[in-house]
């Protein structure tokens, strides 16, 4: 493990953030007992960053006025979400150092196409692609994955579509937005790793994770993900790869999928990556000795890495996400989650409530890696003490010998 800084012996100027969502919200908690101060570009006082947060410049994440703002009170700014001006951004940073992770980084990540061509020339697993433009379908068949190559975040964005007739239906839905075309993966699991590289090039990488996602929105993570050895130790090597291709400095999520053999698409196949904290991440703030958003600020501060392994024997993460329009606090339901045994629940204090937003989530960790019985009753209860008609979850199918 390495040595930890005590803010008592180091101080530090403000570090900015571009956005004040939950993921701001929760790098402002990890700065204080770092003794970094966080300032957020925030679009509104109710944004959950703004209550925690030592500074305030008012703007939208595009707001590239705001932005200079921030980095006339911060020497070293990063970024919540991967929704930024890029062109503007390097008119007031040109020599790219201001910026964490590097704009040079984050240019081929930012869309879709681009972070798939990146991936492809690496060498890398991905899915066979095309832009949508083209409609160029061999290699890629049907089912096939359509994704606007932009402003896509939780399922917004993605569908996967059966036949020719549906894809034309979308295509034409989404007239004149730029998207792209994939072959769909007939995975097994879905896995996402989360990586840490510092400022020297130093790497840590949490343990892999296993991903539950309904309609495209992440419903609960499984930490450790249950999978060979064989297939974390690849993915370990492939994050290590496109983190040093990149020159990135901070934390980064990988998602990918895992088809196990005998199928004819056994492997692992990397589906994105996030240039930032991640959702896929939030367990290691009570199941990891250094919670990711501690890393993220470590890295791009030039502080050591922290010790990313597990300080317990297993965790399970599931989201709360909304499901009517209210203004409600869910004060009662909020209590009763927390109630449960070793659960942690994070309010992001996000109002109002809408159908599918991220609205908060609890971490429950365990003495063990959960079993698939487990993690099925564990997340059932779970649940069923958040939504008014309880959602069963699937029942999580044990690895086949």
């Amino acid at each position: 493990m390495e040595p930890q800084v005590s803010p008592k012996t180091q101080s530090f100027q403000p570090v900015g953030v571009i956005g004040g969502g939950q993921l701001a919200q929760m790098l402002a908690l990890a700065a204080r007992p770092l003794g970094i101060p966080l300032i957020v570009q925030a679009a509104a006082p109710t944004d959950p960053a703004v209550a925690v947060a030592d500074g305030v410049v008012w703007g939208a994440v595009t707001d590239t006025q705001a932005t200079a703002q921030l980095l006339q009170r911060c020497p070293v700014v990063t970024f919540e979400n991967e929704f930024i001006p890029l062109p503007e951004l390097r008119k007031l940073d040109p020599q790219g150092s201001r910026f964490r992770p590097r704009l040079s980084t984050l240019e081929p990540l930012l869309d879709k196409l681009h972070q798939r061509q990146f991936l492809a020339e690496l060498g890398v697993p991905v899915p066979a692609f095309c832009p949508a433009e083209t409609a160029d379908l061999s290699g890629l068949g049907f089912p096939v994955v359509l994704k606007r190559r932009r402003q896509g975040y939780d399922g917004q964005g993605t569908r996967i579509l059966p036949d020719r007739a549906t894809l034309q239906q979308a295509l034409a839905e989404y007239a004149g937005i730029p998207l792209l075309l994939e072959e769909w993966i007939p995975f097994e699991r879905e896995l996402a790793v989360i990586v840490a590289r510092g400022l020297a090039g130093e790497i840590q990488l949490y343990p892999v994770v296993e991903t539950v996602q309904i309609e495209q929105v992440c419903r609960y993570v499984l930490a450790p993900a249950r999978i060979p050895p064989t297939v974390e130790a690849e993915i370990r090597d492939l994050a290590v790869k496109v983190m040093d291709k990149l020159d990135a400095v901070g934390v980064f999520a990988i998602e990918l999928f895992w088809v196990p053999p005998p199928h004819p698409k056994a492997g692992i196949w990397i589906n994105e990556i996030s240039p930032r904290v991640h959702n896929s991440g939030h367990y290691t703030l009570e199941a990891c000795h250094t919670s990711q958003f501690e890393q993220h600020l470590r890295a791009i501060t030039g502080l050591p890495l922290g010790d990313p392994s597990l300080k317990c024997g297993g965790a399970v993460m599931v989201n709360l996400l909304g499901y009517e329009h209210s203004s409600s606090d869910y004060a009662q339901k909020r209590q009763r989650l927390a109630g449960i045994p070793n659960a942690t629940l994070h309010w992001y204090h996000k109002t109002p409530a809408r159908p599918g937003r991220k609205l908060g989530h609890v971490t429950v960790c365990l003495p063990h890696p959960p079993s698939p019985a487990e993690a099925a009753d564990l997340v059932r209860t779970l649940e069923a003490l958040w939504y008014p008609q309880p959602w069963i979850p699937p029942f999580l199918q044990p690895s086949k010998p």
